[in-house]
This record gives C-alpha cells, structure tokens and sequence, in this order.
C-alpha cells in the first residue's frame, strides 16, 4: 500500500480499497446528513501534540514506509465532513490528527506513560477535505492510559483533531467511542456540556465490503465557526 492515500481517487464517486490507494464516495452520509450543524465543542489539545514541522499529508497511520508489519491494534476508518455553522461544506480544510497507539502510548518523551511504543504504527497525519467537505483516515482504535494516577483518572480512548481553513477559527477537538464506559468518567469530556457529547463521540460500526476485512467505520462531522468573508 503507498504511504499516501491518492487525493485525486479520494474525490471520485466510487469506494475501492485496494494494495495502491483508498477512494471515498457518497460515504458521508445519510448519518450525517442528517445531523445538526451546531459548532463542534473544542477541546484541550493536551501536552503531546507533535507540532505543525513534524506533520505529514498522511491519512493512513496503519502502515510505516519500510515495515512490512501493519500496526497493532482494532483498525478503523474516520471519515466524515468539515462544514461551517449553516451546514456549508468547507473545502481545503486542513485536517489534523493525533493519537496513542493501541498500548496507550504516545510517540512523545513527554508521555510518562511506561507501556511500549508500536514501531510500525504513525501516531499523527494530515489531510485536506474535498470539494463537498469530506475527509477520510485509516488508523486504529488507540489505548486507554492513566493520566493520574492518584485519583485514578483513565483516559478513555480518543482521537486528538485539529482543523484549520482561513477565513474559520481554528478548532482543536477530540473524538471519542461510543460504548467505552471510561467516557463516563473522563474529567475533560465532563467539560463538554452533556448535549453535545454526541457532537464528539463517534458510533463505530462494520465498515463493510471495500474496505480492509474486520475494520471499522466512523462518521465524524466536524462543524467550525466562520469568522469573515
């Protein structure tokens, strides 16, 4: 599979997942569709974010140039659409994303974290939505982790996303699993109001034929605050 994801197959009208590129269709959805545009509800970015330098137009963190292995872990597919308030599609929005791999571990020397790293996971990728908004990537579901440990906070899984597109404020945000009981306790998703939780947790589902067997697919619509023009 190439490092990359082809963005010129990504903006065609058919779903093929092959050994050469993955392409996204009318996948975005009925789902969300459907869904209101209120903005999505920022979110801390937390201490690991690997910097703007250190990005790379990747959306496929599952594979590593150079080692045959794929990465640990449940695989997934995120996609979704980036739209304004009123529910207008944004394009060429940049899309950023940012994880622990399936231990719970960042690629960071500031995570303390002492479960082992996955060499043949990327940890962090970027993309840039399409004409209608949408944007996809292949990842996997990363590791619950201890964030204190004396009063016993476990981070639920989760998935660290920034968005920028001029003309919008830029939105830092994480998306999170429907069903994992940690959310419940989670001391920054309790900063959300509860209305809004489904605006950042995502129902995973069977992703079906065209994609990479026993994965994953989650709709994830991301609604940002327009700011002029």
């Amino acid at each position: 599979m190439t490092e990359n994801f082809d963005r010129r197959n990504f903006l065609r009208t058919s779903i093929t997942v092959s050994a050469g590129a993955i392409t996204m269709a009318g996948l975005v959805p009925k789902a969300i569709a459907a869904a209101t545009c209120g903005l999505t509800p920022p979110q801390t970015p937390g201490p690991f974010y690997p910097g703007e330098a250190n990005m790379k137009p990747v959306n496929d963190l599952t594979l590593v140039p150079g080692r045959p292995q794929k990465a640990l872990g449940q695989v997934i597919y995120v996609v979704g659409r980036v739209v304004d308030q009123s529910c207008r599609p944004v394009a060429n929005a940049n899309v950023e994303i940012w994880q622990a791999c399936a231990s719970g571990k960042y690629n960071s020397e500031k995570d303390p974290n002492t479960a082992p790293l996955d060499p043949n996971f990327r940890y962090w990728g970027e993309t840039d939505t399409d004409t209608g908004g949408k944007y996809l990537f292949k990842t996997i579901v990363p590791g619950a982790y201890p964030a204190d440990p004396e009063i016993n906070w476990v981070r639920p899984p989760h998935i660290h996303v920034k968005v920028s597109r001029l003309g919008f404020k830029e939105l830092v945000t994480q998306m999170y699993f429907k069903g994992d009981p940690l959310n419940e306790k989670d001391l920054i998703l309790e900063d959300i109001p509860r209305a809004d939780w489904s605006r950042v947790i995502v129902d995973f589902q069977p992703a079906g034929v065209g994609f990479e067997p026993g994965s994953l697919l989650g709709n994830f619509e991301i609604s940002l605050q327009k700011v002029r023009g």
